[in-house]
This record gives structure tokens, sequence and C-alpha cells, in this order.
């Protein structure tokens, strides 16, 4: 992946969820405000992160334990399927979690060792990603916490839509400046 493109992505992810909430749609707020408890939401996030997480488990070299490649991916396959119906609450967070963290990897791994400064932007947003989704994983309900937050008032949600909206739209410009 180029570094033009590990930056705009995150940029346009901003303006996506930006975007919506600094217009205040009302839509966009109520799948929001169900996202954490959603079972159709778990399937989506949760299921595309545990595929991700399989695949890249299937493809371990040997020196990462890739000789135990195929006990690891049954585990890991058998946690995935059995989450469903042993921790079925906050799945969808976690499932972004899982989502924003093995989706950082070829983020960083465009900008690492890259000369232009600029891409500390983009760096920067993908480490507060990585901290953030640990954080969320452990207490996945925080998430709903701060939805109930964000909506209390009606300016929080355009205040929060305006800032992912304004460093999206940074991002997006700064992926044409390499």
């Amino acid at each position: 992946m180029s570094l033009s493109l590990a930056t705009l992505l995150p940029g346009l992810l901003l303006l996506a969820l930006g975007v919506p909430l600094l217009l205040n749609h009302s839509g966009f707020v109520a799948v929001l405000k169900a996202f954490p408890r959603s079972t159709r939401a778990a399937y989506v996030f949760f299921g595309a992160g545990a595929a991700w997480f399989l695949h890249l488990i299937w493809h371990l070299s040997p020196a990462d334990f890739g000789d135990y490649r195929t006990l690891l991916f049954i585990a890991f396959a058998a946690i995935a399927v059995l989450s469903f119906k042993c921790v079925p609450d906050f799945l969808a967070v976690r499932g972004g979690c899982v989502l924003a963290l093995v989706g950082a990897w070829p983020l960083l791994m465009a900008a690492y060792l890259e000369e232009p400064r600029q891409r500390l932007l983009m760096v920067g947003l993908v480490y507060l990603a990585i901290a953030l989704a640990i954080w969320l994983g452990a207490q996945p309900w925080r998430l709903r916490d701060f939805n109930s937050w964000l909506f209390a008032r009606p300016g929080r949600g355009r205040a929060v839509g305006g800032a992912l909206t304004g460093y999206g739209l940074l991002l997006a410009l700064v992926a044409f400046t390499y």
C-alpha cells in the first residue's frame, strides 16, 4: 500500500463518520446509539475482524509460530464462533476494535521509514486508534457511555462531527501532497 493511499483511507473514514454527525443526521445518530449492542453489527464487524485475523494466522511464517498455524487457526476460529454464543454483549464494539488493530498494521507499514513529515498526521491518528481499540476492547460498554454523553446535548454531536470532518479533510488533502 502506498503512503498516499494509507493516508487517504483514514481521512475518508473520518469524513464518513464526521459529516453525518456534523449534519446531525437522525438516522446516523440512531445507528450510532444502537451500534454497541447490535446483533447485525456484531456479525458484520466481529465476523470481518475474525476472518481477517484468521487470514493473518493462516499466513504466519515459521519464525512466527507458523509451524503451529493449523492448531492456532482452529483454536482462534473456535473462540470466534463461541464468542457469538458465550459473550454476545457488545460484540460489535469488540469487532470494531479487532478491525482497528489488524487494520493499523498496513497503514503503519506504509509510513515506515518514509521521509515526509506530514505522514505523522496519519501515524498519530493510527496510534490513537490503537490505544482506543485496546481500551474499548477491554471495556466495550464505555462506547455506550460515550454515546450517552455525546447525544445528551445537541451541540456535542455536531462538535465531534466537525472535529472528525476537519481532520478527515486534512488527511485527505495531505494524501495528495506526497
